[in-house]
Order: structure tokens, then C-alpha cells, then sequence
């Protein structure tokens, strides 16, 4: 089975698709087989990997999969990228579209919670990492992520309301295990994007972010235009002129993933 990372914050607008997208790039590139797990009903992870809709032909999405309720279902779901990179081969996704926002109505049936874990049970086997991509909330689609990880992390800019809301992020995966039938999940770690430290305020919150998670800040992604014009076309960082700097970054937040989280 693979290792599952649920990606999360309590905010909007933290990068957590980006942060997503450019860590299983980087892993596909490391050699790892890596799948995206969209459980945000925007899909935006889904698009910038290169995911294309067809309403004369819907696939089948993460919310089909957890509609089923069933063992292994998530094996039907899984699609190969858009992207043309040697690598993408070794990234697959499990799109979204805006009907996973039906499963949050969901969240008082019985055993809600574990559908996607159930869905992805013996579906990951061929992978070594799964992604998972959260909404910006802590309600029902973040806890069936959460429920079906074995590892939390987040993804902050430097700014004020969004460090708190990582706070709120780790703080609820802390209390939630238990009652999510999940006692061995725990917080790993962070990552601080879009950071410009010709910002005072940019500055003053990593170090704030430095005093708050110590140890558990794994690394810090520049503010560049080049990382949102590679999400707005849909493109692998190696696709874009001058990315090593960020590309850079990004394969050594891939390293420290394989460190910690073994496959």
C-alpha cells in the first residue's frame, strides 16, 4: 500500500494544489510512482495536472468512488495526466469536478468518514505515494482525506490568516484520530510558499511559522510568476524556461518526503 499524504489548511488560497501538483512532480522525477487524490470540489490539482473534462463523456471521478462505498473501487477511477514530461507516466490522479461537493451532504450517514479509505483500500498497491489535495476546511471532505492518510501536512503562505489556519489544520489532526477510527495519523510537517522576503511581513511570518512548528517547517517555495503561469497552462516545472531555482526546491522537499515517509 502506498504512503498517504492528506495536503491541507484551514484557508483558502494557500497553495495547497500547488503544493500538491509540484510534489508529485518532483517524486515522479525522484522515480516514485505517485498518485493525486482531488477531494476539493473546485479540482484545481486535477487541472493543473493536465485533467480534462468531458461533459458528452464524464469519467469517472473521486466522487463516483466514494458515492460507491465500496472496497477497491478507486482502481476504476485512477487517469493517467495531460502533461507529455518523460515522468508523467509515474503520476496518476483522481480528478474531481464540482458534483464531490454532493459527498459533504453526506457526512451524518453511517460510516461516511472511511469512504474514500475504503475506496482506495488495495486501488494504491501499484503506487508508492498518494497526494491527497484538500478543500480549504476542516468539515466532511477534509476528514474522509484525513481519515484515509496515515500522514497530515500543510501548506501556508507567509501571511498571517493562513499560518492560523495551518495552526487550526495541525491542531485537528492532533484531536481527530480517534474519532476518525485513524489513531496512528499525525501531523508531519509544512511547507511555507509563495514567500518574498523583500516583504516585511513575509519575513516576520516564517519566523513566526519558524517559532510555532520548529522542526516540522520542512521547506520554504519562493513567490515566482513562473510557479502560477506553470498552473495556469497546465505544465510540468520542466516545461518552463528558468524554473531550476524553484524546481530545485521543490525535488528536495521529494527527497525529505522519501526520507520520512518511506514507501
Amino acid at each position: 500500500m502506498a504512503k498517504r499524504i492528506a495536503i491541507g489548511n484551514n484557508k483558502g488560497g494557500a497553495k495547497k494544489s500547488t503544493t500538491a501538483v509540484r510534489l508529485a512532480e518532483a517524486l515522479a522525477k525522484l522515480g516514485k510512482r505517485v498518485g493525486v487524490v482531488e477531494m476539493d470540489p473546485q479540482g484545481n490539482a486535477s487541472r493543473r495536472l493536465g485533467w480534462k473534462d468531458d461533459p458528452e463523456n464524464p469519467q469517472l471521478t473521486t466522487s463516483e468512488a466514494i458515492e460507491a462505498n465500496a472496497e477497491g473501487v478507486a482502481s476504476q477511477v485512477w487517469q493517467p495526466i495531460g502533461w507529455q514530461a518523460e515522468y508523467a507516466s509515474r503520476i496518476t490522479v483522481m480528478p474531481a469536478r464540482y458534483t464531490l461537493e454532493d459527498r459533504a451532504t453526506e457526512a451524518g450517514q453511517r460510516g461516511a468518514y472511511r469512504r474514500l479509505a475504503k475506496a482506495l483500500k488495495g486501488a494504491d498497491d501499484h503506487l508508492d505515494y498518494v497526494l491527497i489535495d484538500c478543500p480549504p476546511s476542516l468539515g466532511h471532505l477534509t476528514q474522509m482525506a484525513l481519515a484515509a492518510a496515515d500522514h497530515a501536512f500543510a501548506s501556508t503562505e507567509p501571511e498571517h490568516d493562513s499560518v492560523e489556519a495551518a495552526v487550526r489544520y495541525r491542531d485537528f489532526v492532533a484531536a481527530s484520530g480517534e474519532d476518525l477510527a485513524n489513531p496512528n495519523l499525525n501531523f508531519a510537517g509544512l511547507v511555507v510558499s509563495g514567500y518574498d522576503m523583500r516583504l516585511a511581513a513575509h519575513v516576520g511570518q516564517l519566523g513566526g511559522v519558524r517559532d510555532i512548528f520548529g522542526d516540522q517547517l520542512w521547506g520554504v517555495v519562493p513567490r515566482r510568476a513562473l510557479i502560477t503561469n506553470a498552473d495556469e497552462y497546465a505544465l510540468p516545472l520542466s516545461e518552463v524556461a528558468d524554473s531550476g531555482e524553484v524546481r530545485a526546491v521543490f525535488e528536495l522537499l521529494g527527497q525529505r518526503f522519501i526520507k520520512e515517509f518511506a514507501a
